[in-house]
C-alpha cells in the first residue's frame, strides 16, 4: 500500500477507503487524534451524508499510520501538521461521502450478515483462526470506540467497495495496447545534475536589511509560557510476566512491524511494558494532580518554554494554548511518564529587531538567491547540451534506474517527469536540484522487457484512476459540501 501511495498519490483521495479494512487486518495503531467537538457531532455534511467526529478521528489515525510507515520512524505530530494530514483526512472523507451519496441513489446496501462476516474475517480480531469477541471488544476499548460507531465506518467502506465493483470496469484490448506502447518507450539521455552547492552567492548586508524591512512583521518571537510542571513517573510499576502477556494479548493489534505484521510478545515486550505502565500509572497521576490543585504538593519544576518546545507533546501544547494563567491541566502522558501542567503566565509574540531576525532572514535570502542562480546556470547549460557530462543507460518507466548523483527516490521522480514531458531537451527540478537533460536516442523495447504479463494490470490501474477522478469531479458538482469546522 505504501509503495502504491508513493507512485499513485493523485488517486489516493478515492481509494483510501480500502485502507480502513486493510490496516485493521494488518494491526491498527491509534496514533494521532484531532478533536473538534463531541464524538457524535458532525464536522461536515455532504449531500445527505454526515461526516462525524468519530469517523474523522478514525480516518486520521489510519492515515497517520501509513505516513509513519512511509517515513520509517521519523514521522511525528509536528510532521503531520506540516503535511496538513488533518486536511488530507477531511478531503478523503468528503470524497467517500460523495460516493456514499451515489450508492444511496443506486440502492446499494450492506446487510448485517455481510458486515458481521467482514468483521469476523479480519485476522486482527481472530484467535487461532476464529473470531474472538474479547479481542474485538479490547480493540474497541483501546480506541475509545463504540461497536456501533466502528461498524458504521466499516459498513460505509463495504458499501463503497460494492459500488466501485459495479461501476468500475476493466480495460479493453485497444487500451492495453496503448499502455503497452507507452511502457515500451526507452530513452537514453545526456544529463547533468546541478545542486545549490554548485553556485556561489555573496550575502549583501544591505539586501538583507531591505528584505527584513519589507516583511518585518512576519519575523516575531515565539509565544513563551511560564509553566509549573509536576511529573509522575511510571517506571516503578513492575508487572509480572503473566500480567504483561495478558496485556499484550488484549492489545496485540497495536504492535506491528514496518510491513504491518503483528509482532511477537518478545519483540513487542519493551513497547508493551511502556504502554502497560502508562495505563496503570494514570491513577497516581490523577492523585498528584489533585494534590497540586489543593496545594498539598509542589511542582517538580518551573520552566519558561517557547510554544511547541519538544519537552512536551503537541497534544499538551494544544491544551496549554487554550488554558488561562493560573489554571491547571489534568495529567497527560509524555513519553513514559505523566505531566500535570499549571500555566503561570504567557508572554505574547513581538516583532524581532533586525539583529534578532538576521539569521532567519539570511537563510531565506540565500535560499532564494541560490535558487535563482541555479536556474540561470541550468538555462545556460541547456543552450549548450554538448556540454552535458553524464550519459544514462536505456531508461524506461518500468525500471527503477538510479541516475548518479541522484538517489533512488529522486531518480524515480525525475523519470516520471521525463516520460510525461514532450521536450527533447529541458530542465527538471528534483528536490531542490536542477537536472538538465537532452535525449540522445530513443527506441521501443521488445520481448521480455515489454513486461507483457503485467500490462493488463497496469492499464487497469491507469483507467481506474482516471475513472475515479472523473467520477469525483461530477459528484462534487452534484452534492453540496457544508463544513462545520474552520480551516477545512
Amino acid at each position: 500500500m505504501i509503495a502504491w501511495m508513493q507512485k499513485h498519490n493523485k488517486y489516493l483521495v478515492v481509494t483510501i477507503w480500502i485502507a480502513t479494512i486493510a490496516f485493521i487486518g494488518a494491526g491498527f495503531v491509534g496514533w494521532g487524534t484531532y478533536q473538534y467537538g463531541s464524538k457524535a457531532g458532525a464536522i461536515a455534511e455532504v449531500g445527505s451524508v454526515k461526516i462525524t467526529q468519530e469517523k474523522f478521528n478514525f480516518t486520521y489515525q489510519n492515515l497517520y499510520r501509513q505516513y509513519a510507515e512511509l517515513y520509517r520512524g521519523t514521522f511525528d505530530d509536528a510532521k503531520a501538521k506540516e503535511l496538513g494530514l488533518d486536511k488530507k483526512a477531511y478531503q478523503q472523507l468528503v470524497a467517500q461521502a460523495m460516493l456514499l451519496n451515489l450508492a444511496q441513489e443506486y440502492g446499494i446496501i450492506v446487510s448485517d450478515k455481510e458486515l458481521a462476516d467482514a468483521i469476523a474475517g479480519l485476522p486482527a480480531f481472530q484467535t487461532q483462526g476464529r473470531f474472538d469477541k474479547r479481542v474485538y471488544q479490547s480493540f474497541l476499548d483501546a480506541r475509545g470506540l463504540q461497536a456501533r460507531g466502528f461498524e458504521s465506518i466499516l459498513r460505509d467502506d463495504l458499501t463503497i467497495e460494492k459500488l466501485m465493483a459495479l461501476i468500475n470496469q476493466g480495460t479493453v484490448p485497444f487500451e492495453r495496447e496503448v499502455v503497452a506502447s507507452a511502457l515500451s518507450v526507452a530513452d537514453k539521455i545526456r544529463y547533468q545534475v546541478l545542486s545549490p552547492s554548485d553556485v556561489n552567492v555573496t550575502v549583501d548586508e544591505a539586501e538583507l536589511r531591505k528584505s527584513w524591512e519589507a516583511k518585518k512583521d512576519q519575523y516575531k518571537t515565539p509565544t513563551h509560557y511560564k509553566l509549573s510542571l509536576l511529573w509522575t513517573d511510571t517506571k516503578t510499576i513492575q508487572p509480572t510476566e503473566e500480567e504483561l502477556k495478558e496485556f499484550y494479548r488484549k492489545n496485540s493489534f497495536n504492535y506491528t512491524d514496518g510491513e504491518g505484521k503483528e509482532l511477537s510478545f518478545e519483540k513487542a515486550k519493551e513497547q508493551a511494558l511502556r504502554d502497560y505502565r502508562i495505563k496503570k500509572g494514570k491513577k497516581q497521576a490523577l492523585l498528584d494532580y489533585i494534590a497540586l490543585k489543593k496545594g498539598k504538593k509542589e511542582p517538580s519544576e518551573t520552566k519558561d518554554l517557547p510554544k511547541g518546545d519538544p519537552m512536551l507533546s503537541e497534544k499538551v501544547w494544544k491544551e496549554i494554548e487554550t488554558t488561562s494563567p493560573g489554571e491547571i491541566i489534568k495529567p497527560r502522558p509524555v513519553g513514559d511518564r505523566y505531566v500535570t501542567v499549571r500555566v503561570e503566565s504567557v508572554v505574547e509574540p513581538r516583532v524581532m529587531s533586525f539583529e534578532e531576525a538576521k539569521e532567519t532572514v539570511r537563510k531565506e535570502w540565500l535560499a532564494r538567491a541560490k535558487k535563482s542562480a541555479l536556474k540561470t546556470k541550468a538555462e545556460s547549460l541547456l543552450k549548450n547540451p554538448e556540454q552535458l557530462t553524464q550519459e544514462s543507460p536505456w531508461l524506461t518507466l518500468t525500471q527503477n534506474a538510479t541516475l548518479a548523483p541522484l538517489g533512488p527516490v529522486e531518480s524515480l521522480q525525475f523519470l516520471q517527469k521525463l516520460f510525461t514531458s514532450k521536450q527533447k531537451e529541458g530542465i527538471i527540478g528534483v528536490n531542490g536540484k536542477e537536472v538538465v537533460y537532452s535525449i540522445s536516442e530513443q527506441r521501443f523495447e521488445t520481448g521480455e522487457n515489454n513486461l507483457t504479463k503485467t500490462i493488463g494490470k497496469t492499464a487497469d490501474q491507469i483507467k481506474k484512476g482516471e475513472f475515479e477522478q472523473s467520477l469525483l469531479k461530477s459528484l462534487y458538482a452534484k452534492y453540496p459540501v457544508q463544513s462545520f469546522v474552520k480551516g477545512f
